[in-house]
């Protein structure tokens, strides 16, 4: 069986487990992940490659030389005698990078942009001080040129990337779906009061958001709580703010959770918010997997009308959609949910069929490899 390199510098992150559950779906191709570093578990049973398995490579020196040059020696002498039919590379950081690998391989490119690598600025990477970042914005246009094919995971990023300047016809919409067949409606009666947000706490997410809306519905609902999946760089200004609003019993912090624990979590949320906004930065969402996911146990999503998401919930029908960082329509839109059970589980049987109908993974995954076959040839 042809083996795909799955590129992502940073392997196996809890948040995203969307990677290898798109990789272990295939059928006609076989995955080997390639990567800088693991962070987290390998799928049971699969094939990872880490510069760091690599004794060189453990010291910083070798490894920071890497990631400003891009020297692609490191890579094939970890993939020693193999010889992959292509490299799909997650991320436009990742597509950079993966470009002189498979130049020297001689191989196709396929690059999946999934958010902030088609919407933050030019001047935001520069100034990130992350060499991969910086060398993304210098080189991407070089990704442009000489990568084969250009995934978007909604039809707002494939804009973003058109305007970055990408070819048309290279660059389509992919959606990586859910697995509409383990993932089965949660029983109903299974409910708790409970609006779950799943998110990692950075500015686009748009946590402070929803926080000052559950502030305006808290005392309708005492009994409900605001369940907090995720971490980031804003967990401490969102604690204070919600402690400045004496709501410490009322909202509760997880920290990041394994992906299972996470769909155990929704199957007891009422519903689901996602209520993300377009950064300073410019930073914004690709598809949130977590609406799909929520979609799929039956769970309704209110969300904004920020990149992919309108792409992923029925306004009125599958969830509820919101103006960006409009905290009184979120507010009343919550409370509409909350205040109507019956609302709640026609409103889940209608996502879970929408998420049926068009985000299936094994469809979806099948689509792919029409698409490694064409590029492969």
């Amino acid at each position: 069986m042809r083996e795909v390199a799955i590129f992502r510098h940073q392997m196996f992150k809890v948040s995203e487990p969307f990677i290898t559950q798109q990789a272990e779906q295939f059928r006609q191709f076989s995955p080997v992940y390639l990567g800088r570093k693991r962070f987290g578990e390998a799928p049971v049973g699969s094939k990872s490659l880490a510069l760091t398995d690599m004794p060189e490579q453990r010291r910083i020196s070798r490894r920071l030389w890497q990631v400003v040059t891009r020297d692609p020696r490191p890579y094939l002498r970890l993939l020693d005698q193999r010889r992959p039919a292509l490299i799909h590379a997650h991320f436009g950081v990742e597509g950079v990078y993966a470009l002189p690998l498979a130049r020297r391989l001689d191989i196709p490119l396929v690059t999946t942009f999934h958010g902030f690598d088609a919407t933050l600025s030019t001047k935001s990477l520069l100034a990130s001080r992350s060499p991969s970042w910086m060398n993304y914005a210098v080189r991407r246009h070089q990704l442009a040129r000489h990568g084969d094919i250009f995934l978007c995971v909604s039809e707002f990023i494939r804009q973003r990337v058109l305007e970055l300047g990408f070819p048309e016809d290279q660059t389509h919409v992919h959606h990586i779906g859910i697995d509409t067949q383990s993932v089965q409606p949660r029983d109903p009666e299974g409910e708790k009061p409970i609006v779950l947000h799943v998110a990692r706490l950075v500015e686009k997410k748009g946590t402070e958001y929803l926080i000052r809306a559950f502030v305006k519905i808290s005392d309708d609902f005492p009994d409900v709580e605001l369940v907090i999946i995720g971490d980031g760089p804003l967990r401490e200004s969102l604690e204070k703010l919600v402690e400045s609003f004496g709501l410490k019993s009322q909202v509760h912090f997880m920290g990041a959770r394994p992906h299972a624990e996470v769909l155990s979590s929704m199957l007891k949320a009422a519903l689901l918010a996602i209520p993300s906004v377009t950064a300073l930065s410019g930073d914004t969402e690709g598809l949130p997997m977590a609406i799909l996911e929520a979609a799929s146990l039956g769970i309704p999503v209110v969300g904004t009308w920020h990149s992919g998401i309108p792409e992923a919930i029925v306004d009125g029908k599958t969830g509820f959609l919101v103006a960006e960082r409009d905290t009184e329509a979120l507010a009343e839109r919550l409370h509409v949910l909350l205040a109507d059970q019956g609302r709640r589980r026609a409103m889940g049987l209608e996502a879970r069929a929408f998420c049926e109908s068009r985000f299936d993974i094994r469809h979806q995954t099948s689509k792919l490899e029409a698409i490694y076959d064409r590029v492969v040839g």
